[in-house]
């Protein structure tokens, strides 16, 4: 029996929560579960992700495969990490090290102000006033190469 981390669906129609779970893969999406690991809120703002740390490492050590959106909610939460440094075989000091070097790198990310999405919105603005300016010079100097072919004596003879 292979067994899959994922979603099951909950709560009312159009204000979805969600339980990961530990489920057999043939099992449906809202069907029977081995076992909750966790809750996963998108309607709050950040979404809440609630996952049981021991549980969800239990699992994963078991062999139980995420789907990607477990993955990244096991990876927003450090989880994965934690799992490669304990595969790595370093002691529990150097483990709570790294996480806590991970959680500022990753505050300090937060408090950057600027997503990756405003970085793309700002190049692609960038991109757009290069090209009117481009196509504006363009425009120019052609009607000024058309004025001097039609004026210059060589043609005219």
């Amino acid at each position: 029996m292979s067994v899959k981390l994922r979603l099951r669906r909950m709560g009312k129609k159009k204000q979805p929560i969600y339980k990961v779970v530990a489920a057999d893969s043939r099992a449906p999406r809202d069907g029977k579960f081995l076992e909750a690991i966790g809750l996963y809120n998108p309607l709050t703002n950040p979404s809440t992700v609630d996952i049981k740390e021991e549980r969800a490492l239990y699992w994963l050590n078991a062999g139980a495969q995420p789907t990607d959106t477990v993955k990244s909610l096991l990876t927003q939460k450090g989880i994965i990490l934690k799992r490669e440094l304990i595969r790595r075989g370093l002691s529990e000091d150097k483990i709570q090290e790294e996480l806590e070097n991970w959680a500022k790198l990753r505050e300090a990310k937060a408090k950057s102000g600027t997503s990756k999405k405003k970085k793309d919105e700002i190049v692609s603005q960038e991109k757009a006033n290069k090209q009117e300016v481009e196509t504006s010079e363009e425009s120019t100097t052609e009607v000024m190469g058309a004025a001097s072919d039609e004026n210059s004596p060589e043609k005219e003879e």
